[in-house]
C-alpha cells in the first residue's frame, strides 16, 4: 500500500549530497570572518562614495541652510544602520543556513511573501553589479577621458575578471579583494582622522572652477525633502544584508562568523558615514558638478598631493570591485531557492570549490546584459537601484517582528519594537525612492518585481506537477521483472559490433539488429554486402533491414522502436548505441555524430530506454587496426 513518507521535495534528486559544515577537505574553501568582510561587504564599503553624496545633492537644493542637515540625516540613517545589523544579527543566529529576508519572510509570513523579499533581492544583486562596474570605470575614465568611448568594453573586462576570479571559489575571492578592501576602509578612515584636526581645507583645487550645484536663496527645509535625502542617503545601507544570505560559505562555526563579521561591517560602515558627514559640515562644503563629494574631502584634508590620488584610486577600484557582494549572496540565494523548486535545480549545485557556478554564470550574463544594454552609463542605472534591497528589508523587519512574538524570547517586547521600528524606516525609503525615481526608470523595477514573483510560481507548479507523476512521497510498488527486448543500430561490421552485441546480450532476453538502408543504388549494394557479411558471421542475433522513403537515419529507427513497443506492450524496450571514444580530443571532429542522432530521435519519439556504449579507442589500438570498420560505424548518414 502507497503511503506518504514526508512533504516531497524533487530538489534532492540529483542534487547529491554535501558535507556538513566543519568537516571534509571543502571547509578550506570556506570564508574566515576577515575574509568574509572582504567577500561580501565591498557593496557596503562603497557605497561610502556615493552614500553621502546623494544626500548632499538632494539638501543642496535649499542652499547654505539645507546643507546644515547632513550630519542629523546621516546619523538617522546610521541608527537604521544599526538597527538593520542588529536585526541581520539575529537572523543569522534563526537562519543558519542563509537565505536572509527569502527565509525570514518564507517562515514568518508565506511563501508567496518569500518570494517576493527573495525577488527584490535578486533584481537589487543584478543591479549592484551593473551600478558598481560602471561607477569604477567612470572614475577610471574620468582620470583618463581618452577611455570614454570604450566604457561598455570596459565595464564587460572588469565584469570578466569578478566573474573568473569567484569561479575558482569564494575564499580565492576574498584574498583577491582583501587587499584593495584594506586599502579603502584605511583610505577613508585617514581622510576623516586627518580631517578632524584641520581647521579648515588644506586645498579646493579639485572644486576649482567647476559650477556648484548649491541652491540659492532657500532658507527652509520641508519634510518632503528631508525624506528624499534620507531615501538618497539609504543607497549607502545596500549590502548589509549579504552577510546573512551567504551564511553557508562561512567555516564552522558558521552562524558566529558570520554574526562577527555583520557587526564588523556595521561599525566600519556606520563610522565612515559618520564621520564624513562631520566634515561635510566642518569644511562648509558644496557640492559641485564633476567632482564628486569624496574627492573634494580627500582634497581638504590631504591636499592635492600623492595622498589625493590614493583615494581616488582606492575608490575606483574598489567600486569596481563591489559587484563580488552579489558574486558571494546572489549564488547562495538561488540555490535556496532551487531547493524549494522555485529555480531549476541546477541552481542548487555546488563544484569542487564550494562555488554555485551556475549561479555565478547567470550573474553574469545577466550583468552583462544591462551593462550592454546602458552603454556602461551608470546615470541610466542608478534609478533602478536599492529599490529591491528596501522592499527586502522591510519584508525581512516585518517577518521579526512575527518571529518574536511567535515565541518567548527573553525581552522579546523590545526587540519587536527595534524590528518595527526598522521597518516602518526602510518601508518610507522604498516608497520615497519609487515614487521620485518612478519616472527615471525605477518602474522598470516595479514592473519586474511581481514578472520574476510569477516565474518563481510557474517553475514551482511545474516541478509540483513533475513530483505528482513520479509519486514522490511515496512508497512505489515492488518492483517487478520484465521481457527485455534490447535494438542495436548497426551500419557494419566490426570489433565495435561485436562488443555492442555482447553487451546487449547481457542486457536483455531478446537482441535485434537494426541497420538503416536508403533507396539509392549505392546504398543498397552496401546493405547487401552487409547481408552476406553477417550471415557468414553468423552471430545468433537477427539483422533487421529499415528501408525509408526519405534519407533520415533517426525517424527510421524511432518508428521501428514505436512498432516494438506496440507489439510488445509488456516488454522493457531498450536502444543500445554503440560509439567510438577518441584517444584525443580533436579526433571527435573526424565523427559524424550518428550515434546522438539516433539518441536524440529515440528520446523524442519513444520511452525507450537509451543506453550508450562507448569504445574507448588508443593509440596502439589505432595502429594496430583494430578497429578496422569502426569508421563506418561513424561515418556517413544523414543527421535529421
Amino acid at each position: 500500500m502507497a503511503v506518504h513518507t514526508g512533504k516531497p521535495n524533487i530538489a534532492a534528486e540529483g542534487v547529491g549530497t554535501q558535507e556538513p559544515p566543519g568537516t571534509g577537505a571543502g571547509e578550506r574553501h570556506r570564508l574566515t570572518a576577515l575574509q568574509g568582510l572582504a567577500a561580501l561587504s565591498l557593496d557596503a564599503m562603497a557605497s561610502v562614495a556615493y552614500g553621502p553624496e546623494s544626500i548632499v545633492l538632494v539638501l543642496a537644493a535649499a542652499g547654505a541652510y539645507g546643507m546644515g542637515f547632513t550630519l542629523p540625516v546621516t546619523l538617522v540613517i546610521a541608527a537604521l544602520l544599526a538597527v538593520l545589523v542588529a536585526s541581520y544579527r539575529q537572523v543569522i543566529a534563526a537562519f543558519p543556513d542563509g537565505g536572509g529576508s527569502y527565509a525570514v519572510a518564507k517562515r514568518h509570513l508565506g511563501r508567496r511573501t518569500g518570494l517576493v523579499a527573495a525577488g527584490s533581492l535578486m533584481l537589487d544583486y543584478i543591479l549592484n553589479v551593473a551600478v558598481s562596474v560602471t561607477a569604477g570605470v567612470a572614475a577610471l575614465t574620468s582620470a583618463f577621458p581618452q577611455f570614454y568611448g570604450e566604457r561598455t568594453w570596459i565595464c564587460l573586462a572588469v565584469l570578466v575578471l569578478v566573474t573568473a576570479v569567484n569561479l575558482r571559489g569564494v575564499v580565492d575571492s576574498a584574498r583577491a579583494f582583501l587587499l584593495p578592501t584594506a586599502l579603502f576602509v584605511g583610505s577613508i578612515l585617514a581622510v576623516i582622522v586627518v580631517g578632524l584636526f584641520r581647521d579648515g581645507p588644506v586645498s579646493t583645487a579639485s572644486a576649482d572652477g567647476h559650477a556648484t550645484a548649491l541652491g540659492q536663496g532657500t532658507t527652509t527645509v520641508g519634510a518632503l525633502l528631508l525624506l528624499k535625502a534620507f531615501a538618497a542617503g539609504c543607497s549607502a545601507l545596500t549590502g548589509v544584508e549579504a552577510v546573512a544570505n551567504a551564511v553557508p560559505t562561512f567555516r564552522a562555526p558558521a552562524a558566529r562568523r558570520a554574526r562577527r563579521t555583520e557587526v564588523a561591517l556595521g561599525a566600519l560602515l556606520g563610522a565612515m558615514l559618520i564621520g564624513l558627514s562631520v566634515l561635510i559640515g566642518r569644511f562648509h562644503l558644496q557640492p559641485v558638478e564633476g567632482v564628486t563629494v569624496l574627492a573634494q574631502l580627500a582634497d581638504a584634508s590631504f591636499g592635492h598631493n600623492a595622498a589625493f590620488y590614493v583615494v581616488q584610486f582606492a575608490t575606483m577600484v574598489l567600486l569596481a570591485l563591489a559587484a563580488n557582494t552579489s558574486f558571494g549572496g546572489l549564488p547562495v540565494l538561488m540555490s535556496l531557492l532551487a531547493r524549494d523548486n522555485h529555480l531549476p535545480h541546477v541552481f542548487a549545485l555546488k563544484a569542487d570549490r564550494q562555488v554555485h557556478r551556475h549561479g555565478v554564470l547567470a550573474l553574469a550574463v545577466v550583468s552583462a546584459l544591462l551593462l550592454v544594454l546602458s552603454g556602461g552609463d551608470t546615470n541610466t542605472l542608478v534609478p533602478l537601484f536599492a529599490i529591491g534591497v528596501f522592499v527586502g528589508f522591510t519584508i525581512c523587519q516585518v517577518g521579526m517582528v512575527r518571529h518574536w512574538y511567535g515565541g518567548r524570547a527573553r525581552g522579546r517586547h523590545a526587540k519587536a519594537a527595534l524590528n518595527g521600528f526598522g521597518a516602518l524606516l526602510t518601508g518610507v525609503a522604498a516608497l520615497v525612492v519609487t515614487a521620485t525615481k518612478f519616472s527615471e526608470g525605477a518602474w522598470v523595477i516595479v514592473l519586474a518585481l511581481p514578472l520574476l514573483v510569477l516565474g518563481f510560481e510557474r517553475v514551482h507548479r511545474a516541478y509540483g506537477r513533475i513530483g505528482e507523476r513520479l509519486e514522490l512521497g511515496r512508497v512505489p510498488e515492488p518492483p517487478r521483472r520484465a521481457h527485455s527486448l534490447v535494438v542495436v543500430p548497426v551500419s557494419g561490421l566490426s570489433r565495435l559490433t561485436c562488443k555492442a552485441l555482447t553487451a546487449a546480450r547481457s542486457l536483455g532476453d531478446e537482441v535485434l539488429a537494426v541497420t538503416v538502408t536508403h533507396p539509392a543504388p549505392e546504398d543498397r549494394r552496401t546493405a547487401e554486402a552487409l547481408r552476406r557479411d553477417w550471415e557468414l558471421w553468423n552471430p545468433g542475433v537477427e539483422l533487421v533491414e529499415l528501408v525509408p522513403t526519405t534519407r533520415a537515419l533517426g525517424r527510421p529507427v524511432s518508428g521501428y522502436v514505436r512498432e516494438l513497443t506496440a507489439a510488445h506492450p509488456a516488454s522493457q524496450v531498450t536502444v543500445l548505441i554503440p560509439e567510438t571514444e577518441p584517444a584525443h580530443l580533436w579526433q571527435r571532429l573526424l565523427q559524424n555524430q550518428r550515434g546522438s542522432v539516433v539518441a536524440h530521435a529515440v528520446r523524442r519519439d519513444t520511452d525507450a530506454v537509451i543506453c550508450r556504449l562507448r569504445f574507448r579507442l588508443t593509440d596502439d589500438a589505432a595502429v594496430a587496426g583494430g578497429e578496422r570498420g569502426a569508421g563506418k560505424e561513424g561515418a556517413g548518414g544523414d543527421r535529421r
